[in-house]
């Protein structure tokens, strides 16, 4: 009796419409973020649907944040600060809050440590957060992307199905494989053709005058987004550091160190340029430090061998002035200016992490055996 005197008077429909807008109402607002993340890929483009038959929504680069709407298997839904909305399918290309601190940590450490060597990448290769293969990936340098190597540390060779890159994979699976593998701490940085990137800085504060520091986000603790990329740099502008397999990694050395080097079939961790001389040309040739070992990956030390080739002007070429073998040494190498000439030094692993120092006079490297005691030792070649 009761509903069909409210259907009478055509309450039902009036009921049913203001059910229809409190459930629109709660329904009907833009959906709710359940994470944050910051892209790290170079571009990504979104998608509107999972499907094959997709269309792109929008397009995020290195260091955006988005809001993660969804997880599905290994795919994100995410939200642009732009308010755009669509679907990552790979979550890799994707750091949550806690890395991407991380890694703008790792970025100001590596400022403030001196450059080893420089070099470029071999191939394709991961960016991890720390040393092995089983450390969460960062980035993704493409092949040829110039880099400034800090320092090393040796992982061992286990590895995870997911997080490898195809080249990762293809060299974990070599029966040859080593039980443990040489990784470098890198930092990329803008290539600048003809200039050595390792002298010493004036101030001693080590880092290379032409990497560009980026701006930290006071709120997340990261890294801004990337201004617009420098031309011929590929990737988003600025450095990023992290580390990588070291035989993923060419060495730029000089055209003299090099012959040297492989000659004597040293293979070097570091090199710099110590001073300049008189070519006898009327010009100025370097003299350089190398520092380097032989044999496999997974050396407990990360130099054993030093060499330092001077220029001599009557020949015309550089000549073998010092060598040192036998010696277990750590990076970083250290360089300075003495009152005579170059110094640097360098942890030695055989004395509890000791500086073993040197300094060079004219052609004559001598190690400094107490570097408060002006007596030295010259070491024979």
């Amino acid at each position: 009796m009761f509903w069909r005197t409210l259907r009478s008077r055509g309450f039902i429909p009036v009921l049913l419409i203001i059910g229809g807008l409190f459930y629109w109402k709660l329904h009907s607002g833009p959906p709710k973020a359940i994470g944050v993340g910051y892209v790290s890929d170079r571009d990504v483009i979104l998608w509107n649907t999972l499907a094959q038959v997709r269309e792109p929504t929008g397009e995020v680069r290195y260091g955006d944040r988005v809001e993660v709407l969804r997880v599905e298997g290994a795919s994100a839904q995410v939200r642009t600060s732009s308010g755009a909305i669509g679907w990552m399918r790979d979550s890799r290309q994707m750091m949550d809050s806690d890395l991407w601190g991380k890694s703008a940590e790792l970025l100001e450490k590596t400022r403030q440590l001196p450059v080893q060597a420089r070099g470029k990448t071999k191939t394709v290769s991961n960016v991890r957060i720390e040393p092995g293969r089983d450390g969460k990936r960062i980035f993704q340098f493409g092949r040829g992307t110039q880099v400034l190597i800090l320092q090393r540390a040796v992982a061992d060779a286990s590895q995870g199905p997911e997080e490898n890159s195809r080249e990762e994979k293809t060299s974990g699976a070599d029966s040859e494989k080593p039980k443990q593998e040489d990784w470098l701490l890198v930092m990329r940085a803008e290539p600048l053709p003809g200039q050595t990137p390792n002298a010493p800085a004036p101030d001693g504060a080590g880092v290379p005058a032409q990497v560009k520091p980026t701006t930290a986000d006071s709120v997340s603790g990261g890294p801004v987004a990337p201004e617009p990329a420098t031309p011929g740099f590929t990737g988003p502008a600025g450095p990023i550091a992290g580390w990588v397999l070291a035989r993923f990694v060419e060495f730029d050395l000089p055209e003299a160190v090099k012959d040297y080097a492989s000659s004597a079939d040293l293979h070097v961790i570091a090199w710099f340029e110590l001073n300049r001389v008189p070519d006898g040309s009327g010009g100025e040739a370097p003299q350089y430090l190398v520092a380097g070992s032989r044999g496999g990956e997974g050396q407990d030390c990360d130099f054993t061998m030093l060499r330092v080739y001077t220029w001599g002007q009557k020949r015309k070429r550089y000549e073998t002035a010092y060598v040192e073998s036998n010696l277990c040494g750590r990076l970083p190498i250290n360089l300075s200016s003495g009152a005579k000439g170059p110094e640097f030094h360098f942890p030695d692993a055989d004395a509890d992490g000791a500086e073993r120092k040197y300094a060079m006079v004219q052609t004559e490297v001598r190690r400094i055996k107490n570097p408060d005691s002006p007596r030295a030792q010259s070491k024979p070649r």
